[in-house]
């Protein structure tokens, strides 16, 4: 542990002005309070807001920041009060030690108005004084170095998910990428630690493969500088094996592609010199297209300022350049925590904790929202967390904390929560109110997952989640029930094929076929006709080839009749179990209903689209009869709403639209779409797409349109 005269000579070494006594004071009083307290690791709890104050030291932060960090788990972890903590130590520390106390309460009750308020004292807490956040990330940072003692995988893991989802983020919004860095790192051993020791020997093995590469490179990019007369310092700093690893996934690229494994920086004296030795860089060496980023004249939100370019350096090795000056790269390794040292008055203690430039313009706007807002409800309508632009943070009716990403939807909030949760969602209540799945969340917002055990994952989800997690879900789901439904659709054609040829149907004589046909399995096959890859008839003639001619006589009969002539079949396909938007499709030119006569046409890959049996579409496949599939509406389809298209005539006066709704809604009707084609003086021409359970529901729903004086005429539409 360290020393109390250490701790006090640290901090007095870049801050003359500390407050020595108080600190002393801190150090005993916390170091008394915790007493026999112990950690997992079997040190003593002292050891830990020690350790969190070094940590601060080393950010050269002020006293009241270090004796807040001694003082931080005081309220919680003993029976002293925040009172105790202002009459020993003053109103500030107090203030600080509070702040640092509800942030570790981010939990949050699910009735509202004191979700609102809890939520606002969070942010004020982080937003009036930004030491009280330094203190948490340090805490935190302590904690993940030390995870390792906790006995419970479940609990380590939870901890580091958390750290990956609130505080890595957080360091990373206020610019202090060494602690992000480390609390990343510190948590991706946790989280895949098989993908991280795989890394680290990588490393291990690129080191000892190129020797002394990385000296000689500095030594090379410092000798082109001093020739040119810029003044410099070269070094070179391995990334992370997390960051390492989140670059191989995001760009999806192998290991051995990175050219940013290490970063050589350049540290100049100024701005001037930075552009003067980017000059030279791309003048010596050949420059790799579009890898340059100017951050000098577009710093990021967070402030990092720094020119990024990638070249074929010393050696001919592919290595990134990052040029910066001293100030800029404190600020980068250190954020908010070394800015107010170039930006401060050294004689107005206060001053250095102003917020100052456009970095942190998202605490400044908290801050002038707090003002402006009259409750706490409207402070949380208004902000939601702008200062997480990049994410969204979200509630459970528990008051379960849940980090999405910005555009996420409650369909990824389903899936964050649990992956069958997400798999069964039917519905949502976003604070309250029931809204669509894909409604974007905002921060702040409390959702509630409404579930069905009969629900499975809508292929039209994909369209709009934005997690991993929920698209690699979806995906799969899809992709097995795409082959569930090929299998049956396949396994249906097959049987027909069979029955029509008045010949028997034997799985075993199929499977003998099998390498045939190059498949393994009998759903391979199945599969294959489903895909329209292999016709029911090439099985068939492999199964009974001494029965080929008798087959194809039986076919001959049918060649001469048009498809639209021949009567349903008793083999015909039934649709049953077969999900539409899968191995089945309704058509959208004819809107088939049950009870119309329907025919299916089998596209290689995509399955059969059913139309009904006058469809005018049906003639472009004239001349392709062998795509034409006979199929049958089955009783299953009465679980289902099908989509009857409307052409309607109104009279063009008040209420017309609204005679036309109710006639509707009242035979128990739901409008799909409404789309006005034509608009006269006297008439309207629309389109209205309507839910209909078949084609008896639709014809009663078109007779009463045409009992309405307002509707001139009402017909099915085609196309």
């Amino acid at each position: 542990m360290i020393r109390q005269y250490e701790l006090v000579e640290r901090v007095l070494s870049y801050d003359k002005k500390a407050d020595e006594d108080l600190l002393n004071r801190a150090y005993v009083f916390s170091m008394q309070a915790h007493g026999a307290q112990l950690r997992a690791s079997g040190d003593p709890y002292f050891s830990h807001p020690l350790e969190v104050a070094g940590i601060l030291a080393d950010l050269k932060l002020d006293s009241a920041t270090i004796i807040t960090a001694l003082l931080h788990d005081i309220v919680e972890d003993t029976s002293y009060s925040i009172e105790d903590i202002e009459r020993q130590f003053g109103k500030e520390i107090a203030r600080l030690v509070d702040g640092v106390t509800k942030l570790s309460r981010i939990e949050l009750p699910s009735d509202k108005s004191r979700q609102a308020e809890n939520f606002r004292k969070l942010v004020l807490a982080m937003s009036e004084d930004i030491r009280v956040l330094l203190v948490k990330l340090a805490d935190r940072l302590h904690n993940m170095r030390t995870l390792h003692h906790k006995q419970d995988p479940e609990k380590r893991k939870k901890i580091a998910v958390e750290t990956f989802e609130i505080y890595a983020p957080l360091a990373e919004r206020i610019g202090i990428h060494q602690i992000k860095d480390e609390l990343e790192d510190l948590a991706f051993a946790q989280t895949n630690p098989e993908a991280r020791d795989s890394i680290i020997k990588r490393l291990s093995y690129l080191r000892e493969k190129g020797e002394n590469l990385i000296p000689r490179i500095i030594q090379s990019l410092q000798d082109v500088m001093n020739k040119s007369d810029v003044h410099t310092n070269v070094f070179g700093r391995e990334k992370s094996p997390f960051s390492i690893w989140k670059k191989t996934q995001h760009k999806n690229i192998a290991f051995e592609e990175l050219c940013d494994i290490i970063a050589f920086r350049i540290i100049v004296p100024s701005i001037e010199e930075c552009y003067k030795a980017l000059g030279v860089i791309h003048s010596q060496f050949p420059v790799l297209p579009g890898r340059f980023k100017d951050y000098i004249s577009t710093p990021k939100p967070n402030g990092y300022q720094s020119i990024h370019t990638s070249i074929i350096g010393p050696e001919q090795h592919r290595i990134e350049v990052q040029i910066r000056t001293q100030e800029m790269h404190e600020i980068s390794e250190w954020g908010v925590a070394a800015h107010w040292r170039y930006k401060s008055d050294d004689n107005d203690k206060d001053s250095k904790w102003q917020l100052e430039g456009k970095q942190y313009r998202w605490l400044q706007e908290l801050i002038n929202i707090l003002e402006e807002a009259s409750g706490a409800e409207e402070f949380l309508e208004h902000t939601r967390m702008e200062m997480f632009q990049d994410q969204v943070f979200c509630f459970s009716p528990k008051g379960d904390l849940i980090a999405l990403p910005k555009g996420s939807t409650p369909v990824d909030f389903a899936f964050a929560v649990h992956s069958e949760i997400g798999k069964r969602c039917v519905g949502a209540r976003i604070n309250g109110r029931l809204l669509p799945l894909k409604t974007v969340l905002h921060n702040g917002d409390q959702i509630e997952i409404i579930t069905s055990k009969t629900q499975t994952p809508s292929p039209d989800w994909e369209k709009f989640v934005i997690t991993g997690k929920a698209k690699a879900t979806i995906r799969r789901y899809i992709r097995n029930e795409n082959r569930k439904q090929f299998v049956e659709l396949g396994h249906s054609i097959l049987i027909r094929a069979f029955k029509h040829a008045n010949l028997p149907f034997s799985e075993k004589s199929v499977e003998e076929i099998l390498p045939q046909f190059s498949q393994k399995s009998l759903d391979d096959l199945y599969f294959t006709i489903g895909e329209n890859n292999l016709s029911a008839k090439e099985v068939l003639h492999a199964v009974f080839p001494d029965k080929k001619d008798a087959i194809l006589s039986e076919e001959e009969k049918l060649a001469h009749i048009h498809p639209k002539e021949r009567q349903t079949s008793k083999y015909a396909i039934p649709l049953k179990g077969l999900i539409p938007g899968m191995a089945v499709h309704y058509a959208g030119c004819c809107h088939p209903l049950p009870g119309d006569r329907i025919v299916g046409i089998v596209s290689t890959g995509k399955g059969v689209t059913i139309h009904t049996i006058d469809c005018e579409t049906l003639e472009k496949f004239a001349n392709e009869t062998d795509r034409w599939l006979d199929v049958a509406w089955d009783e299953s389809y009465k679980s289902e709403k099908f989509v009857g298209r409307l052409y309607l005539i109104i009279s063009n006066r008040p209420n017309s639209l609204a005679s036309v709704t109710t006639i509707i809604g009242k035979n128990n009707v739901n409008i799909n779409n409404v789309k006005f084609t034509n608009r006269k003086s006297d008439f309207f021409e629309m389109i209205v797409d309507v839910e209909v359970e078949d084609l008896r529901q639709f014809n009663i729903l078109m007779a009463a349109l045409r009992a309405s004086p307002v509707i001139h005429s009402v017909e099915r539409a085609r196309g």
